[in-house]
């Protein structure tokens, strides 16, 4: 027994690990902030690096463990090597992004030491919510995350925008949350349990059992409890009809906490959707599919209709990652092991993408009244005084809109294809057609920075930390078509193994 229990802490050591580097950095932060003696310093600075470290640790724990195909902490948590590879993702993104804001909130004046500590916490809670293997820990996973997440929308105290967007964004949340809640109580109502593989089992069984008038019943709440927690879990992807929040959260939010929502929730809610698909309810696999069509359909239609219309840089990011949410789905949608890593392999090129644009956001500076840019008006002539900026952002557009050799071109490649083969013909036509559209707004972006009058009260300040973030990335997004990354393998093999 006490065996078993040191192979528990050593599993589940990266979640173990950021949990108690969260309570010594709210007492370091506490003590010393408050300190006389110390003349009451600010920390934001000491503690973005600090947070940053032990953001390291962790992803080098996650990837060092040797202990994966384990489940542990009485079956509440899974250890495998799928849920390695979305935790490091997760971590990787958390860390770039913290790496990126040191500069803007120190610009901006945002001493906030509870932001850090608040991004901590909702990294752990998507850690957590990647392993769960029990509809309990699911819930209290997703409440983790999303409470932290809530808090930071509307961080920006001064802000009106940042204050709705946190209100709205909670009521909304709250709603979703209820569904998810309600959907498991169904099921475990229904079945006894709220354990995956116990569920897997039960549901597996009961298609072979002779259908009778309890039966039937049984099925549809089931079925039913099922659909309600995929409802839920599309309003935190902000996919149609569950979008309304999306972007005036992305506009009221301080832009560092706005480059945080745009890609890092999301990942570890498609990786929640893979489990419950793999682990639960396969067999129940065409209500979840008609759902997720129809979501895909409308998040590809709105995301691309909404987008062009925007003024605000903020604004439409937020319809544009409407619009992607829907070819993530259309991955999901076929249920097959090429569809999902298909899936995966998109949220990783769009981190990348999303998070480079974000870096330049952060970077432009209106040099009139010192705020930073929102109107797409205000990208105007940034190809006059700086040639590589506009360069890179000029390949992160053409990325995103899907142009050959770059590797947006082969993320939605992929996932057109995995629809062709699972036979989703008009999905494929569809997401083909509204990729074509959504390439005007982007194309709009490129044109408004190389040829339109220069905007003499804009500049930009660049740190070395961004420029090397942002290096790295546009070097990776160009070369992609002559350097295969072995991403695509290594996550196919992990939803491989995860579907067996």
């Amino acid at each position: 027994m006490e065996f078993i229990f040191d192979i528990e802490w050593i599993a589940g050591i990266t979640e173990i690990y950021l949990l108690s580097v969260i309570n010594i950095l709210v007492v370091y932060s506490v003590v010393y902030s408050t300190s006389a003696s110390y003349q009451y310093p600010i920390l934001l600075k000491n503690i973005t690096w600090l947070s940053i470290l032990a953001l390291v640790f962790a992803l080098s724990l996650t990837l060092s463990n040797p202990l994966t195909g384990c489940i542990i902490f009485n079956n509440l948590l899974i250890i495998d090597s799928f849920g390695i590879i979305i935790k490091s993702i997760i971590l990787l993104a958390t860390i770039c992004i913290l790496v990126s804001s040191i500069n803007y909130n120190r610009a901006e004046n945002q001493n906030f030491i509870e932001y850090l500590i608040l991004v901590i916490l909702s990294c752990t809670g998507m850690i957590i919510l990647v392993s769960s293997y029990d509809l309990i820990i699911l819930y209290l996973a997703i409440e983790f995350q999303s409470f932290c997440l809530y808090v930071m929308a509307s961080l920006k105290r001064t802000s009106e925008f940042s204050t709705e967007a946190g209100l709205k964004y909670f009521i909304l949340g709250a709603f979703s949350s209820g569904l998810i809640l309600f959907g498991c109580s169904l099921i475990y109502g229904f079945t006894g349990t709220t354990n995956f593989q116990q569920l897997f089992q039960i549901f597996s069984v009961s298609v072979f059992l002779e259908p009778s008038i309890t039966f039937f019943y049984c099925e549809n709440a089931i079925v039913a409890g099922i659909i309600f927690i995929l409802v839920g879990l599309l309003f935190k992807l902000s996919a149609v009809p569950f979008h309304i929040w999306a972007p005036d959260v992305y506009e009221g939010s301080p832009t560092s906490i706005t480059a945080f929502f745009a890609f890092v929730p999301k990942i570890s809610i498609l990786a929640l959707f893979v489990r419950l698909l793999c682990y639960v309810s396969y067999v129940f696999f065409l209500p979840w599919q008609h759902i997720i069509v129809i979501s895909s359909i409308g998040s590809m239609l709105v995301g691309t209709l909404g987008a062009i219309y925007q003024i605000k840089i903020k604004r439409l990011l937020a319809y544009s990652a409407i619009g992607h949410v829907g070819y993530m789905l259309v991955g999901l949608s076929c249920g097959s092991v090429q569809g999902i890593s298909a899936t995966f392999f998109y949220v990783s090129v769009y981190m990348l993408m999303t998070l480079s644009i974000f870096i330049i956001l952060l970077s432009l500076i209106n040099s009139k009244n010192d705020n930073k840019i929102k109107f797409l008006n205000d990208l105007s002539g940034i190809a006059n005084s700086n040639k590589l900026l506009a360069i890179s952002f000029s390949v992160l557009l053409f990325s995103m809109s899907g142009v050959p050799p770059l590797v947006g071109f082969f993320s939605k490649m992929f996932i057109f294809v995995s629809a062709i083969n699972s036979g989703m013909f008009f999905l494929a036509i569809f997401g083909i057609l509204t990729n074509v559209i959504a390439c005007f707004y982007y194309i709009r972006l490129i044109k408004i920075m190389c040829f339109e009058m220069p905007n003499s009260s804009l500049t930009y300040k660049m740190d070395r930390e961004k420029s090397i973030i942002l290096g790295i990335i546009t070097i990776f997004l160009s070369t992609f078509f002559f350097w295969p990354s072995s991403l695509i393998i290594s996550l196919h093999n992990a939803v491989l193994l995860l579907c067996l």
